[in-house]
């Protein structure tokens, strides 16, 4: 007789078959169209989402900038504002959000392993607390002690007749 029925949670079971999730997996899967659309916006933030982009746009930008020294302080300030900082900006801000998003699947997938060793921990430990459980009773026998009640579900839980993870 065991002193606890582990009744394994739903979660379990399904966590086991997932993996973490990659971008790859959210990308559609649906028509021709949309894999093409999906297609060409990775290849366009991929390239106006590098350094080499914001090095280009910078150069592109030089090219502007006499006509606004000749124009006076307010065109340079125009030109800073509006066609500088915002062009080059652009790339140098999404390969910002590039490491930070690699960064954050890093994190994600480490505590999506993290998750899955602990729950490996903790079914030994419930093995482990199974054998003692087997101890305690058979010392409780042998000293005269009545059995002790199974633990089971907590109140408004119905408990499986079985543990399906042993």
């Amino acid at each position: 007789m065991a002193i606890y029925q582990h009744i394994r949670h739903p979660r379990i079971a399904s966590r086991l078959a997932d993996s973490p999730v990659k971008v790859a997996d959210l990308l559609p899967r649906g028509s021709a169209i949309n894999r093409f659309n999906t297609s060409v916006a990775l290849l366009v933030t991929k390239v106006v989402g590098s350094m080499w982009c914001a090095y280009a746009f910078a150069l592109f930008d030089l090219i502007s900038l006499p006509d606004a020294i000749r124009s006076g302080t307010a065109a340079i300030v125009s030109w800073v504002a509006q066609t500088f900082l915002q062009l080059v900006l652009l790339s140098v801000i999404m390969v910002g959000q590039n490491v930070q998003a690699a960064a954050a699947d890093k994190r994600a997938e480490a505590t999506f392993h993290d998750a899955s060793a602990t729950l490996h921990e903790v079914a030994h430990v419930q093995g482990h607390l199974a054998a003692q459980d087997v101890l305690l009773t058979r010392i409780a026998e042998r000293i005269g002690l009545d059995p002790v009640p199974i633990i089971d579900a907590p109140a408004g839980e119905e408990p499986t007749a079985q543990d399906p993870g042993k």
